[in-house]
């Protein structure tokens, strides 16, 4: 085997023995550390320290949270991570917010660490999509000022590797060819469930399925061997911007987490100490000619720092209740309607075209925007043409074709963010988001609060949406209910092609995720009594900002007659108009445009002026967003209501039925809306 440099041995093995002896603290020290679920790298810490020697600060590494050694590898002090085992208010990497070797890091002089969850494998999509960022920018053109180029390294345990999303990821690296390390680290495990049981091939097998990822196995307790193979892997990488996977096997020598002990369940506890990578790295330095005083001295000093540092970390301030309430957003620049809304024009514009045109000025005016998704691409457009001609005027690395995977649509948006890019991505209808709201509540929603702010997700999500033209129980659903209780994600459903393009503007520079539903039986206004959603299309300059609904119908207070507040979105907004016809002075209409944030002001003001209230949805409403609305109506306005806060949608049926007959008797139309009016206004 070729030797490595003295230097490189003895920095190896100095944080080898600090994170040996952060594993031995941590047992000794059990009663006070287990307050929170911790686990820690013992066994495999020579490929962790192997991999993180081999980092640049223009890399992006994914972690997970079995990690700690390639923490320490990086940089990080052990009292930097004490203090997140702690969970303390000056945890570096979420402030007390999550678990221990959950790093998040945006340090100049450090590789950067988006946010990792705990969830096996979920860290494959986002750390691909970040390598696809890399790879996006040097297609384009957009440079990063490094001497070396950029990797992304995604780390994993095998028993990660069988989930759904793993396959997912490595389809598109395959593709693409993406500038992606794999470090898959295999210790036969599960958490009591192990390889035999659980696994019909280990990852250096599977991967052979996908052409296009070269792979190598090692012995990943072997810090000589590991640093070596990752040597040779990084710098192909760099220099071929090709996708790698290196399977390490190693040793686990603690605890799955410190909640789930080794010993109640493990019966290879001798076999898996034989080959311990501390004893085989001694060896080495005493190889190369370093003495037993030499090597003991390296190790008796991490040890001290180790104690020293948690000493230091039990001392240190634990969050107050006002830190709860910090970094669920970062704050958004546009918070004022701006440019010209009703321009004159020759034509009105129906709404999908709208939203086309915004997104092209988007992408003349901004390189770092790209479009992805099923079928946007130049042979289609999208499957409403809410695409038609863009890739033909940006090619095909800006406005490209994903394979059916609604997990990686959302989850490659938060490494596309990471790396500077603002992805404006498509899941093809609503009813199959499903997918990816693994992703998206997982990963993309909590980012920013996880990671106290420094990773918020610049994404926008477009999900076209709503029942259109017997479009039957797998192309007409409504979703929002399940969208609305994802915190962490801004919600626009504009009723109408201006608001369409003034939310999508507002939506491109927030640096939040935003999710626009976007109703197909308005993109075109084919639909009858839908015109209103026709516009003259706004200015390029027009802007509107999120938590604003529109008074689309006002009304005075009166006293002779009755009125009530109808407060909806999306098509409701045109049941509404269509229903209250004839009866205009008596009906206030409140478009939402927006279901998070929510404009309580306006909702409030208009219910406590006319002193009854409907809520329009196209959902059933049983367990709805509607109902909630209406919940939080009575509540803050009971004194002023003359009736009970009343809710229509669809009938509570597990899907829409195709036959048309049944389809107009599940969801909601003009007439039912006037039925619902009419007895509001009887009560």
């Amino acid at each position: 085997m070729s030797k490595i440099d003295k230097s490189i041995l003895e920095k190896a093995f100095s944080t080898m023995a600090t994170a040996k002896a952060m594993t031995n603290l941590y047992e000794d020290n059990f009663k006070i550390v287990s307050k929170y679920v911790h686990a820690t790298s013992r066994g495999h810490e020579a490929v962790q320290i192997a991999m993180a020697m081999h980092l640049l600060p223009q890399d992006y590494v994914f972690p997970y949270y079995r990690d700690d050694s390639m923490l320490l590898g990086i940089g990080m002090q052990p009292y930097d991570l004490m203090l997140q085992l702690m969970a303390k208010k000056d945890d570096p990497f979420s402030g007390g917010r999550t678990y221990y070797c959950h790093p998040s890091l945006k340090d100049v002089d450090k590789p950067k660490i988006p946010h990792q969850s705990s969830a096996t494998g979920m860290q494959a999509i986002p750390a691909t999509g970040a390598a696809m960022g890399f790879w996006y920018k040097e297609n384009i053109g957009i440079q990063d000022a490094t001497q070396e180029l950029p990797i992304v390294v995604c780390s994993l345990g095998d028993a990660s590797v069988t989930e759904g999303e793993i396959a997912e990821a490595f389809q598109m690296a395959a593709l693409k060819q993406l500038p992606i390390l794999y470090l898959v680290q295999d210790n036969g495990w599960d958490i009591s469930a192990n390889a035999a049981e659980t696994r019909a091939q280990n990852a250096y097998e599977y991967i052979k399925g996908f052409h296009g990822i070269e792979a190598i196995s090692i012995d990943g307790a072997n810090f000589t061997e590991s640093y070596l193979a990752i040597q040779k892997v990084v710098k192909t990488i760099r220099e071929e911007r090709r996708p790698f996977l290196v399977h390490a096997k190693v040793p686990l020598l603690n605890h799955h987490t410190s909640g789930v002990r080794m010993e109640w369940y493990r019966d290879d506890l001798e076999e898996a100490q034989s080959r311990d990578p501390f004893p085989v790295l001694q060896k080495q330095l005493m190889e190369a000619g370093f003495t037993n005083e030499e090597i003991h001295i390296i190790e008796n000093l991490a040890v001290t720092k180790v104690k020293s540092d948690f000493e230091k970390a039990q001392k240190a301030e634990d969050p107050k209740p006002e830190d709860l309430f910090t970094h669920d957003f970062a704050p958004t620049p546009i918070t004022e309607e701006v440019g010209e809304r009703n321009p004159q024009r020759e034509e009105k514009v129906v709404m999908v075209d709208c939203a086309l045109l915004a997104v092209e000025e988007l992408m003349k005016s901004h390189k770092e925007c790209l479009l992805y998704g099923q079928d946007v691409g130049g042979r289609l457009g999208g499957v409403f043409r809410e695409a038609a001609t863009l890739a033909q005027k940006f090619g095909d690395e800006r406005v490209f074709n994903t394979p059916i995977q609604e997990a990686f649509i959302v989850g490659s948006t938060v490494g596309m963010s990471a790396v500077g890019l603002k992805p404006i991505v498509e899941v093809q209808f609503a009813d199959y988001i499903w997918p990816g709201l693994n992703q998206l509540f997982t990963e993309v929603s909590r980012s920013s609060y996880l990671t106290n702010g420094k990773w918020p997700v610049s994404m926008i999500l477009r999900v076209p949406i709503g029942a259109y033209g017997s479009g039957g129980p797998y192309h007409s659903s409504s979703v929002e209910s399940v969208l609305t209780n994802i915190r962490g994600i801004k919600i626009a459903y504009p009723s109408n092609g201006a608001d369409l393009k003034g939310l999508l503007k507002a939506a491109y520079y927030d640096p939040n995720p935003v999710v626009i539903l976007e109703h197909k039986g308005l993109y075109w206004s084919k639909v009858k009594g839908t015109d209103a959603a026709r516009v003259n299309e706004p200015s390029e300059d027009y802007i509107l900002p999120f938590g604003k609904a529109n008074i689309v119908q006002e009304i005075w207070e009166q006293q002779s007659q009755e009125t009530i507040s109808v407060i909806t979105y999306g098509m409701g907004v045109h049941w509404a108009l269509n229903a209250s016809e004839k009866i205009k002075s008596q009906v206030e209409i409140i478009d939402l445009r927006t279901l998070y944030p929510l404009d309580e002001e306006a909702i409030f003001k208009s219910v406590k002026k006319s002193k009854k209230c409907l809520v329009v949805t196209e959902e059933s409403t049983n367990n709805s967003f509607a109902r909630s609305l209406a919940g939080i109506i009575h509540e803050k306005c009971f004194k002023y209501l003359d009736a009970p806060v009343m809710v229509i949608g669809s009938e509570n049926m597990p899907a829409i039925p195709l036959n048309s007959t049944l389809e107009f008797t599940m969801i909601p139309n003009a007439d039912k809306v006037k039925a619902k009016m009419d007895e509001l206004m009887n009560y």
